[in-house]
């Protein structure tokens, strides 16, 4: 449906991007998801594995498999280890997109990881705080200082939406589907006329 078009879909936590993605999925449009490819790379790829076992240590994978906790506490060290980290597996998702051939991609972190160079157009969506606090905490079963706190981690909301060029409401209030509806006639018009 977006044609030649490639779309980025973001929202801070708790914000229903993932919902969104499975309405656009229930329309026949397949979404790329950067978290399950990031993983499935890190498993998989033998040039990735080899990068992070040089920059983290032998310990990074134990018997093949991904050691989470010693990459985690490698991350949290510090703000220059989590970009190393990143440095390394942010371009490998970003060409294994470019070559899935599918013209959708879902990332919390389009901006700040510069996948938005890859898209043509940007997608937010967006929940009211108090709306994104209840899902969280409901869906993670985490206090709502837990939660704050990870809000409080990512770009601010109104940042996301003020550098993206279209936004779906879904607070549980506003029609998801009629808004899904009108996006993609918008981006079926835009695409005629790139």
């Amino acid at each position: 449906m977006s044609g030649g078009l490639k779309i980025g879909i973001t929202g801070g936590i708790g914000s229903g991007k993932s919902f969104v993605c499975r309405r656009l999925a229930s329309r026949g449009l397949a979404v790329y998801d950067c978290d399950s490819a990031a993983k499935r790379l890190m498993r998989d790829s033998v040039e990735l594995r080899s990068a992070l076992t040089q920059l983290i240590g032998a310990d990074t994978y134990r018997e093949g498999v991904l050691n989470k906790p010693v990459v985690a506490a490698f991350m949290m060290q510090s703000e220059e280890n989590t970009l190393a980290v990143n440095r390394i597996v942010h371009p490998a998702v970003f060409r294994d997109f470019e070559a899935s051939g599918l013209h959708w991609v879902e990332s919390a972190i389009i901006f700040e990881s510069g996948l938005w160079r890859y898209v043509d157009r940007v997608l937010c969506v967006t929940a009211p705080v108090e709306v994104r606090i209840r899902r969280v905490m409901e869906r993670d079963g985490i206090s709502r200082a837990k939660t704050l706190e990870w809000i409080g981690r990512q770009m601010p909301q109104e940042e996301v939406l003020a550098r993206s060029d279209y936004e779906i409401v879904n607070d549980g209030v506003c029609d998801l589907e009629g808004q899904i509806d009108r996006l993609l006639e918008r981006i079926k018009t835009e695409n005629i006329h790139i």
